[in-house]
């Protein structure tokens, strides 16, 4: 499964240098992290409303979406999707009442 987060990461880090009028990619990062932030909310908004329409192929859709622009956001902070697979393997097995505790999140 994560060889597409691999495949797909090299490419967003090649469009670290590119030229930002011959890359949407491109033009993300040339703008900096306020618009990648800004393009997440969008598409995290847009994967809440494709859930709650009920079609299942609008919320893998926009869950793409999300993901993708979530990978760009990594790599834009020097980041791998193998930083955050670490980051959810150290939680499996965890309880999340558990694991906030340990945070000292009390919600």
């Amino acid at each position: 499964m994560s060889d597409i987060f691999t495949r797909l990461t090299a490419i967003l880090e090649q469009r670290k240098n590119a030229d930002p009028s011959s890359s949407y990619v491109a033009g993300l990062y040339a703008k900096g992290v306020d618009a990648i932030l800004k393009k997440i909310g969008e598409e995290a908004t847009e994967t809440v409303l494709a859930a709650k329409s009920g079609d299942k192929s609008k919320v893998v859709y926009e869950t793409a979406d999300l993901w993708f622009h979530t990978l760009i956001l990594l790599v834009q902070q020097g980041l791998k999707p193998e930083d955050v697979f670490r980051e959810l393997e150290r939680r499996f097995g965890t309880s999340g009442i558990e694991e906030r505790a340990a945070r000292g999140n009390r919600e």
